[in-house]
């Protein structure tokens, strides 16, 4: 075994964090990935991963070495279809974010599609409502609806999510429909906040040129867009969502738009990535096609 295929397996290794999985994935024997790994850092002279019962870790030099053989990885299978312009010659995996209620409702549906168009890709998706750390856990893109503030990565703009605010008519029913800001303090908003344990900063609204929020009372706080958007349909209170996720509750009458003269500043969407000299050709190819998949959600 190479020392380039020994690097492919000690890297699927480091993201599985497991011999057995690795060994899975790579249609290997367990035996054989553990002893690639061994021959790999006998070879380096240095240890990479800690292994214990439970789990395998990265040393700090795996750490290091990681990154760096995932760049090399990529660009030797960059290199391999250097010449081949068809669609087909995109190769290689892909590990990419984004927010789950995005993956389910606009990128899955059409995913097919662009894997039938690029048959050698492997395609790690993971949808989560976390910040990812796009570095240290080897994603080759991103894609964020807020607020950029790492200014490690590069960002492509993708265009905005109106935000709109709303509430079941069951919920109106019990507690009125609001019309006037200070309707809200007999209302109850559905606090949503990326971490459990955050301070929610409540009701946001337009005031004149700027964005300000109120404090808003609510006995539930949420951190995914799947139970915001339920708990809003269960009857929990009210929500200000982005506008594509809930558009099918507004045609059906399941949610309903309130104060539509105080929504929420929209909301950006963009693509990041790492920075790097040479970004590969199907990272290149897969933030077209979700730029393209995600234009009819988004306004400029």
């Amino acid at each position: 075994m190479n020392q380039l295929e020994a690097m492919r397996i000690f890297v699927r290794v480091a993201e599985q964090a497991s011999f057995t999985r690795a060994a899975e994935s790579l249609g290997l024997r367990k035996t054989s990935v553990s002893h690639a790994v061994q021959t790999l850092e006998n070879a380096l002279g240095a240890r990479l991963l800690h292994r214990t019962t439970r789990r395998v870790q990265l040393t700090q030099d795996g750490q290091a070495y990681y990154e760096r053989a995932r760049e090399l990885l990529a660009e030797f299978d960059e290199l391999e279809t250097l010449f081949q312009r068809s669609a087909q010659a995109l190769r290689g995996r892909l590990r990419v974010d984004m927010p789950s209620a995005m993956a389910r409702k606009h990128v899955l549906p059409h995913l097919p599609a662009f894997l039938a168009a690029h048959p050698h890709l492997e395609l790690e998706l993971s949808s989560t409502d976390r910040y990812v750390d796009v570095v240290r856990e080897g994603f080759d893109c991103v894609v964020r609806a807020g607020t950029l503030d790492d200014s490690r990565l590069v960002a492509r703009r993708l265009g905005v999510y109106r935000v709109v605010n709303c509430a079941s008519p069951e919920y109106l029913e019990r507690h009125g429909v609001p019309h006037l800001l200070e309707d809200l303090a007999h209302h109850q908003l559905i606090h949503y906040v990326s971490t459990l344990g955050a301070r929610s900063p409540g009701f946001e609204y337009p005031h004149g040129h700027e964005y300000r929020t109120q404090p808003m009372p609510g006995v539930l706080t949420v951190n995914s867009a799947d139970a915001y958007e339920h708990a809003c349909l269960a009857g929990l209170g009210i929500i200000q969502a982005p506008a594509p996720g809930v558009r099918e509750y507004l045609q059906s009458g399941a949610l309903v738009e309130i104060l539509p003269q105080y929504r929420p500043e929209p909301m950006p969407v963009s693509i990041v990535y790492a920075h790097r000299r040479n970004l590969p050709r199907r990272v290149e190819a897969f933030m077209d096609w979700i730029a393209t998949t995600m234009h009819p959600h988004l306004t400029d």
